[in-house]
């Protein structure tokens, strides 16, 4: 089981950077790709982010790709994602999530194949 706690979210206007967190729970955290995930209001949840157990392979969603960058740090059981350049359409509550599969090569874009699910972090980006 692992339990994972976002943090480092809140309001920043357009243009701005934020720095977001998501501390885990487990001794086999290094085993597991990583993923962040938002959802706006009134929309579906989408891919933002992910990063591989090794930490060398990354993919994006184009919508942050240039923007937005993934990063773990293992020893520490952490997995962030630096967020530049926001604008307004990244308002979402984004959350962290894990692949339980263990040891996947490229990390999974997909929601449905990531086990275990943080509460989520509010960002706001004003106008």
């Amino acid at each position: 089981q692992v339990q994972l706690v976002e943090s480092g979210g809140g309001l920043v206007q357009a243009g701005g950077s934020l720095r977001l967190s998501c501390a885990a729970s487990g001794r086999t955290f290094s085993s597991y790709a990583m993923g962040w995930f938002r959802q706006a209001p009134g929309k579906e949840r989408e891919f933002v982010a992910a990063i591989g157990w090794g930490g060398a392979n990354t993919r994006y969603a184009d919508s942050v790709e240039g923007r937005f960058t993934i990063s773990r740090d293992n020893a520490k059981n952490t997995v962030f994602l630096q967020m530049n350049s926001v604008k307004p359409e990244d308002t979402a509550v984004y959350s962290c999530a894990a692949d339980g599969q263990g040891y996947r090569i490229m990390p999974a874009t997909t929601a449905r194949l990531y086990d275990y699910w943080g509460q989520g972090t509010q960002v706001t980006v004003s106008s």
